[in-house]
């Protein structure tokens, strides 16, 4: 599945609040790169790919960066 976050733009930062409270930050998220499953999984501009277990998230804020 294609996340929604791409009608923003190219990179977006997006903080993820987790069940247990705690709060991630990840800038740079190549939004083409975002593919939503059992994880989801993206990639950072600088190289990094994050995969998060989205049974543990709360919330996630997303916001348009400049490219």
């Amino acid at each position: 599945m294609k996340s929604s976050a791409i009608k923003l733009g190219k990179y977006v930062t997006q903080a993820v609040v987790f069940l247990s409270g705690e709060k991630k930050t990840f800038h740079g998220i190549d939004t083409a790169t975002i593919e939503q499953g059992e994880f989801t999984k993206f990639m950072l501009r600088d190289g990094r790919m994050v995969m998060i277990n989205p049974k543990n998230v709360f919330y996630v804020e997303v916001f348009k960066e400049e490219e």
